[in-house]
């Protein structure tokens, strides 16, 4: 994975063993040290704007994190494009998952990776923060679980109209299929390689949902990055978390998304 990649991951808030810090920061957040620590890679040449600190985590968060009872929809399940400030309302907030906390997160920097090719280029467009058809409005958040600010997922909420929204769904899952066997991108610093795609099991909610793994290659070591999307009505919310660290697929809390669908709903 080149430094355009890096610098994409870090815009979303994610900081690895690609670049951004050594292996040693992140056994100091509190994750679990590989058998084999990957070998230590310098910063990249520009630094991208600092979205958190925190790393995400290797291990399986805790199964006990739960949505409040009582959180309110905004109603887009009827389908209507929300505006910014319905779209604020809605994202994730401090106590909507119990255990876990909300920050804001930078938007990504301007460009990011292309797939070399065209079928793979909904996955780049997510990988940059930019699901395409592109939203007509946006909320990125950073959200840390409870152990030592673990897990560490990022999130961001795009509207589109039902349409579109059901567009991205259809474009991602057939890009997944199509890239299964790899693709590489451009973009930034050099070319990054993607070594696989696989589905992944997603979580029941909303109107309609999608999960799977995309692994980066860093000098032959595999760096999973685990996407999880919700669709309600015309608004898709889209986590984000990685392991940059032993090669295993990363787990997202299932009460993340099940709490940003009934916000939404």
């Amino acid at each position: 994975m080149a430094l355009s990649a890096v610098t994409a991951a870090l815009a979303l808030g994610l900081m690895g063993a690609c670049g951004g810090g050594e292996h040693s920061d992140a056994k100091e957040a509190g994750s679990e040290a590989p058998a084999t620590p990957p070998p230590a890679t310098p910063p990249p040449a520009t630094s991208p704007p600092a979205a958190s600190s925190a790393t995400p985590s290797p291990a399986a968060p805790s199964l006990a994190a739960t949505p409040r009872p009582d959180l309110t929809g905004i109603g887009a399940s009827d389908g209507k494009v929300l505006t910014q400030g319905e779209l604020d309302r809605a994202v994730l907030a401090d106590g909507d998952v119990s255990g876990f906390t909300s920050g804001p997160m930078d938007a990504p920097p301007p460009g990011g990776e292309t797939a070399d090719r065209s079928e793979c280029l909904p996955l780049t467009a997510v990988l940059n923060g930019k699901p395409e058809p592109l939203g007509k409005a946006v909320a990125y958040r950073q959200l840390v679980g409870p152990e030592n600010d673990r897990p560490a997922v990022s999130e961001f909420l795009t509207t589109h109209g039902v349409r579109d929204a059901s567009t991205l769904f259809n474009r991602l899952r057939a890009a997944v299929t199509a890239c299964a066997d790899g693709f590489t991108a451009s973009g930034g610093d050099g070319p990054s390689k993607y070594t696989g795609v696989k589905p992944l099991s997603p979580v029941k909610a909303g109107d309609d949902a999608l999960a799977y793994q995309l692994t980066g290659d860093f000098e032959g070591d595999p760096v999973p990055l685990v996407f999880h999307l919700v669709r309600v009505g015309g608004t898709v919310a889209t986590f984000y978390t990685a392991n940059f660290e032993n090669g295993a697929t990363p787990q997202l809390p299932p009460a993340l998304l099940a709490a940003q669908a009934a916000k939404l709903t």
